[in-house]
């Protein structure tokens, strides 16, 4: 029998995933009070200083300064690989939290695509409004063509923007199928842009920092705030290709999941498998999987 590749979820961890509110401790919420205070603090001289670069129409660093250094007092602990491109880039990346926002963010001042439901999470979504992310509903399928517009819009005016094909968040040790409706703004690729995958990795606790199953938004950033310590966070900028050396946005797609894939491979040690689903998460059903020493259904890619 195959060794099992998602270690044995908590009863807590499984308790969040079926959407119930987390249990924080008077220390949790001590935690909680001196992340947010911290978080305040930088917050009013960098939206101060941004908004005073936009009036005089310069490029504001302070999304990217602000971003990054609360990605910092929430517990992350980035270390970076690899040079991300500065302008004209499409990066694709897989999807582990709300915190890779803020990771991306610091290192490479990038506008995103993520999804709507992080607009709602507490003070993250609106911090978030200020790096030119794209809030995007998934089953808004009427809605694609504006929000490839308002890409187009980000990618000129931050010269870079990010991308999570997935569609969703995982679990950081599988990878879902790539979608590639966003990637339209790749067809055809305007002058100059290349795409640069990267790769989220928070090591062994990816599944525990992962936004999964039911959990809300606002539950999920007061687990998070509410833990000790700190928490390692590897992001790796990989090659960069021209998109224009392959046919159409699912091309892309695929080619930037292969590329994605290999480097996770190679920190997990063995193939990467499909993300066994939300619905697994909320229901418990992952803990099964995990006796049974298979975390897909679906196998190994």
């Amino acid at each position: 029998m195959a060794s099992p590749s998602i270690a044995r979820p908590s009863a807590a961890r499984l308790s969040a995933a079926a959407g119930r509110a987390p249990p924080i401790s008077f220390m949790g919420w001590v935690r909680i009070g001196i992340r947010a205070t911290g978080i305040v603090v930088i917050l009013i001289p960098a939206v101060t200083l941004h908004y005073l670069w936009r009036a005089v129409r310069l490029s504001s660093p302070w999304p990217r300064l602000f971003l990054g250094l609360t990605g910092w007092i929430v517990g992350a602990s980035v270390t970076r690989s690899g040079q991300p491109i500065r302008r004209n880039v499409v990066f694709i990346s897989n999807h582990i939290s709300w915190i890779d926002i803020l990771v991306i963010a610091g290192s490479s001042g990038s506008a995103f695509v993520a999804k709507a439901e992080i607009r709602a999470a507490p003070v993250v979504g609106w911090l978030s409004t200020l790096n030119r992310t794209v809030f995007v509903a998934r089953e808004d399928r009427t809605g694609v063509g504006e929000q490839i517009d308002r890409l187009r819009e980000a990618l000129t005016d931050v010269w870079s923007v990010t991308i999570f094909p997935e569609g969703t968040t995982d679990d950081g040790r599988s990878l879902l199928p790539f979608k590639s409706a966003l990637l339209k703004i790749l067809e055809p690729p305007p002058p100059d842009v290349v795409v640069q995958p990267l790769l989220l990795d928070y090591g062994t606790l990816g599944p525990d920092i992962s936004w999964l199953g039911r959990e809300s938004g606002k539950d999920n950033a007061l687990r998070v705030l509410a833990q000790p310590g700190r928490f390692a966070v590897g992001i790796r900028f990989l090659e960069p290709f021209s998109p224009s050396e392959f046919v159409g946005r699912k091309a892309i797609a695929a080619e930037a999941r292969i590329r994605i894939a290999a480097a996770l491979s190679g920190v997990l040690g063995r193939p990467v498998e499909t993300f066994i689903g939300h619905d697994a998460w909320s229901s418990g059903a992952v803990e099964t999987l995990h006796e049974t020493g298979s975390a897909s259904p679906l196998g190994a890619l």
